[in-house]
């Protein structure tokens, strides 16, 4: 195992990034979390503007009626935007995880560098030059616009004399995220779309369709698959990429490996749930507490986690002001703004 071979090479690991995994935990949780995730997810098919009962929600599952009304709400509005919640989370919260292992630095997350803005940017620009393009091009489009947001932050951080370090990384996509936001928004004024970007901006599955999840299911379920493969890789990643180097550790393919992940993972979470900040700041953060610091327990752990908040987040999203919905991604803020001030003033804060 990675850790026991750190241990016999008598490298001196400052931030005690080794530490004993902690799978029995990990196993609990999993199992905890994706019960609750069942239960959440009932509780969001049933809670809405049309009021339908729990008891409802399994007869439509049990004995479908297209008849009845609300058996066609409960399966052609309700459920796609549970899936859909869920599954945005979860691929927030594994993105994040990722980033913050192989750069080692504990603000990293897909909102905070560049990667949903440059989504989001490019998602600009299809509502502008194809008013009408299809969930499939949109997702299309969304990946796009994360690579794009990825090279340009990994890029001007490349571009320094001293290379990549995870405060260069932080403040390079600060600075993308800024631009591309402010052009995005500028083009959406210009060109009379700012009502239709505006939803992603905002965040959330409100109106999500069964084509919509279709679409992004089958290529988000491949990169979650890769992110388990990679798992050991970026374990070892997240001890420094000297103690990966002399652990024969390919650091570069890694890498890119990793990124190749976190690319597809945040087009679709972007593609279904819009603009949702903070997920991937703050679920790998407390997957890693509870459970160490092995990846191959890590990255399922914060799917199951993150799931879990941004279903939540819906939910309280309908209830803070009935019927009108908040934002989710101010939902998502309320937890996540405080957690980042906290990991941007604490010392010594460093990815384990």
């Amino acid at each position: 195992m990675v850790f026991h071979r750190f241990r016999r090479s008598g490298i001196d690991n400052r931030e005690g990034a080794v530490q004993k995994s902690r799978p029995f935990a990990a196993s609990i949780i999993l199992a905890a979390g994706l019960f609750l995730l069942v239960v959440l997810t009932g509780v969001s098919i049933a809670y809405g503007a049309a009021d339908i009962q729990v008891s409802t929600v399994w007869n439509s599952f049990v004995h479908f009626d297209p008849a009845i009304a609300s058996h066609q709400i409960i399966h052609e509005l309700r459920m796609p935007r549970a899936v859909a919640a869920a599954a945005a989370g979860a691929f927030l919260a594994v993105s994040g995880a990722i980033m913050q292992g192989m750069t080692r630095n504990p603000l990293a997350s897909p909102s905070i560098m560049g990667i949903t803005a440059g989504s989001s940017f490019v998602l600009a620009l299809a509502f502008i030059f194809d008013a009408h393009a299809s969930p499939n091009k949109l997702v299309f489009w969304s990946f796009v616009g994360s690579g794009l947001g990825a090279f340009l932050v990994f890029g001007i951080g490349a571009l320094s004399k001293r290379g990549l370090t995870p405060v260069k990384l932080a403040l390079a996509g600060s600075a993308v995220t800024a631009l591309l936001t402010s052009v995005s928004s500028a083009l959406a004024m210009h060109f009379d779309v700012a009502r239709d970007l505006s939803f992603w901006y905002a965040g959330g599955v409100a109106g999500i369709r069964w084509e919509s999840v279709r679409v992004v299911l089958p290529i988000a379920v491949v990169g979650l698959a890769a992110a388990m493969l990679i798992s050991r890789s970026i374990t070892v990643l997240s001890l420094g990429e000297e103690v990966a180097k002399g652990l024969g550790q390919k650091v570069k393919l890694a890498k890119v490996s990793g990124l190749l992940v976190v690319l597809l993972l945040t087009g679709a979470a972007v593609s279904l749930a819009g603009v949702v900040g903070f997920v991937g700041l703050v679920i790998p953060h407390i997957t890693r507490f509870l459970v160490g610091v092995d990846y191959r327990w890590i990255i399922p752990c914060s799917a199951v986690l993150g799931g879990l908040l941004l279903i939540m987040a819906d939910i309280m999203a309908r209830m803070i002001n009935p019927p009108f919905e908040t934002p989710l991604g101010a939902v998502t803020a309320l937890v996540g703004v405080p957690f980042f001030l906290y990991l941007s003033r604490r010392e010594g804060g460093g990815t384990r």
